[in-house]
């Protein structure tokens, strides 16, 4: 009986140490994927050295909004004018879309479609300005003001202003005002089923809704953008990631009354770095998961920023009921300045007027990794990982984290979350449920999978709601 007894306890001893083993080795390998997850800057988009407006010298071919008849008063219509000249621009190899410096040019609601002739630049100086009544708008566009679609190797550049002329948009907005029918709203600049795209030094304003939209992309790289609206304009979004893969954003300043930046579905291997944001929502990456809908998210790196008196810092939001995945996610070296939520993971968020019902499934959260994160907080729960009884978040990771209150303490909140911490850890992370405190860094493969992106030549879906 003995012998019998000791046989049986040497397989459980043998079996709980194989299962240990497991366990710890699972989480070196996803600490690994997590430390190795990068996505390459190399710039795909060739830059062009631009001749000056007044030229054709170089071999470029200058095409000005001018000769074709744009007035740049502010108050006459020059949308023809722009129709024309892009006509010729998209017909004509090496062409220089230009809107010229000094002047002000009333666009409405157009749609700029390729596939254009090779190396077209689109040459922004000068400022276009969108109608301001919201009554007029083109019932036909209904989400768009600036549309350019179906582009490769395109580059948009130079030190304009996009304005959206948004202020009654915002004031006839349901968020503003409860009375007010809920409707949309045109974004400022949307580019979208294009390839190997260049944004470099424009500023992007007011805009009646989101102000910056990247849809059903690959290859876009984005840098010293300048986006603005007033922290309380509703639904402003400065820049807006939606089913696209392998796009930078760099030395970006954006402040608005919504998320700096939002990356939403089917979007993969999506790098930020040296970003400002301040006022809005912060950095999201959602909202997922509406109306029980699908949302696969993963590949996120955001690497340098400053968040200064946000509502949220880094966050992920999804809501009950949705499918699907956020995976391979690493938030590094931010500062937060006044920040209401530093932290946030969110699987009950629900942005409607009614109260939305409980529900089982949900957007499954895992392989998420922060570090080098400090600051201030204006909130006593610096970090919040509210996730789904039914769904835990799992394999979140924090290194480095100090974040303080000028006037209080500060605490974590867990409800189903699954993680560890290496490092320092401020305020505790404690709550996390975990059996492995300890982490050990090797090499890895990065994370294989890539979201699918659903393509519907049709629709764009703009909405963050």
């Amino acid at each position: 009986m003995d012998e019998l007894f000791m046989v049986l306890f040497l397989v459980l001893l043998t079996t709980a140490s194989r299962v240990a083993g497991n366990m710890l080795d699972d989480k070196i390998f996803i600490l690994g994927e997590l430390e190795e997850l990068d996505i390459a800057e190399e710039n795909e988009v060739e830059n062009f050295e631009i001749p000056s407006w007044t030229s054709e010298s170089g071999g470029k071919v200058l095409v000005n909004v001018d000769s074709y008849g744009a007035t740049g008063d502010g108050e006459s219509d020059d949308t023809q004018a722009f129709r024309k000249a892009w006509d010729t621009a998209c017909s004509t190899p090496k062409s220089v879309f230009l809107v010229p410096p000094g002047r002000r040019y009333l666009v409405n609601a157009t749609s700029f479609k390729g596939p254009c002739a090779d190396r077209i630049i689109i040459q922004i100086d000068g400022t276009i300005i969108a109608p301001d009544e919201p009554k007029n708008w083109d019932p036909n566009l209904p989400q768009l003001w600036l549309d350019f679609s179906k582009l490769k190797g395109v580059i948009f550049q130079g030190n304009g202003v996009i304005d959206g002329s948004g202020s009654k948009w915002w004031a006839s907005s349901c968020k503003k005002n409860k009375t007010n029918p809920c409707r949309e709203a045109p974004s400022a600049l949307t580019i979208d089923s294009s390839s190997a795209v260049g944004v470099n030094g424009l500023t992007i304003q007011n805009s009646q809704q989101m102000h910056f939209v990247i849809s059903r992309c690959d290859f876009v790289r984005v840098s010293q953008v300048q986006v603005s609206a007033p922290a309380d304009s509703p639904n402003t979004d400065g820049i807006h990631i939606s089913e696209s893969t392998n796009v930078v954003l760099q030395d970006c300043k954006i402040g608005t009354g919504d998320d700096c930046i939002s990356i939403v579905n089917a979007s993969s291997a999506i790098k930020m770095k040296r970003i400002y944001c301040g006022p809005g929502h912060g950095i999201s990456i959602g909202s997922l998961g509406k109306d029980n809908s699908t949302g696969i998210v993963t590949r996120v790196v955001l690497d340098t920023a400053l968040l200064r008196e946000t509502t949220n810092g880094v966050r992920i939001k999804t809501w009950q009921g949705g499918s699907g995945y956020v995976r391979g996610v690493r938030f590094e070296n931010v500062m937060m300045e006044d920040v209401v939520n530093p932290i946030i993971i969110d699987q009950f968020y629900c942005d409607s007027s009614t109260v939305c019902p409980n529900e089982t499934s949900a957007v499954q959260i895992s392989q998420i990794m922060y570090r080098n994160i400090s600051g201030t907080t204006r909130s006593q729960k610096a970090m919040t990982f509210a996730c789904s009884d039914t769904v835990p978040c799992s394999n979140i990771v924090l290194s480095n984290i100090n974040l303080e209150r000028k006037d209080g303490t500060v605490e974590t909140y867990c409800n189903s979350a699954r993680g560890s911490g290496y490092g320092i850890v401020h305020p505790s992370a404690d709550c996390l449920k975990s059996q492995d405190k300890d982490y050990v860094v090797t090499d890895h493969r990065e994370i294989a999978e890539l979201a699918e992106p659903t393509r519907n030549d049709d629709h764009i879906d703009h909405t963050e709601l």
